[in-house]
């Protein structure tokens, strides 16, 4: 019998509706009702959460393959929650860039280093240069503060808006030779890419 069938034969044995063994399980009835119909599964602490409540042991709820499909999910999510984690933290890291002086300048015949805050520069060029670091900052932010959110518009474009952030970056400061800044960005872009590189 498959998960969907168990759960529900589990819940009217014991006379609950949909809305009180969500309740009973701390989850929403829509979580619930897509367990039921088939189109999903809990993860692993509610499948837990599930047979304790039941009295009932994992196995009894899953098939050996179900049980499969279940893990390689979680691992799927975890993967997807620490990637999300790194790559906002890398976007928010940009921020360092109105600190730290890794922009050059001349002043006096001389080459000095500054920050983005000190930097004179074009104002076409500055403008640029500020977008894409606010923008990367920005996009950090809705990382790690939308880690929980499924839908999958969001979870298709949130790693590539984060790596096309960081490749302009790298091309705007190689474009207005700014090299320890391009570096810093490359170095954010690499740790990025490649864990994509060596996935199988």
């Amino acid at each position: 019998m498959e998960f969907s069938q168990t759960l529900q034969e589990l819940r009217k044995q014991k006379g609950l509706t949909q809305e009180e063994l969500a309740t009973a399980l701390f989850v929403s009835r829509t979580a619930v009702s897509k367990w039921e119909s088939g189109r999903g599964y809990p993860n692993i602490d509610s499948l837990k959460a599930i047979a304790a409540f039941f009295g009932v042991t994992v196995d009894t709820l899953l098939s050996g393959e179900e049980l499969l499909t279940l893990a390689e999910q979680d691992g799927n999510q975890k993967e997807s929650r620490r990637r999300d984690v790194v790559f906002g933290l890398l976007d928010v890291s940009l921020v360092l860039l109105f600190i730290l002086p890794v922009f050059g300048q001349t002043v006096n015949g001389a080459v000095q280093t500054v920050s983005l805050l000190s930097l004179t520069a074009a104002p076409y060029l500055l403008a640029a240069y500020y977008a894409v670091t606010i923008a990367g900052v920005a996009a950090g932010l809705l990382t790690l503060s939308l880690q929980w959110c499924s839908h999958p518009l969001w979870l298709r474009v949130k790693p590539l808006l984060s790596l096309l952030l960081s490749a302009a970056a790298v091309l705007l400061f190689i474009l207005g030779k700014q090299p320890y800044a391009a570096a810093l960005s490359f170095v954010f872009l690499g740790v990025k890419a490649l864990p994509a590189l060596f996935r199988k």
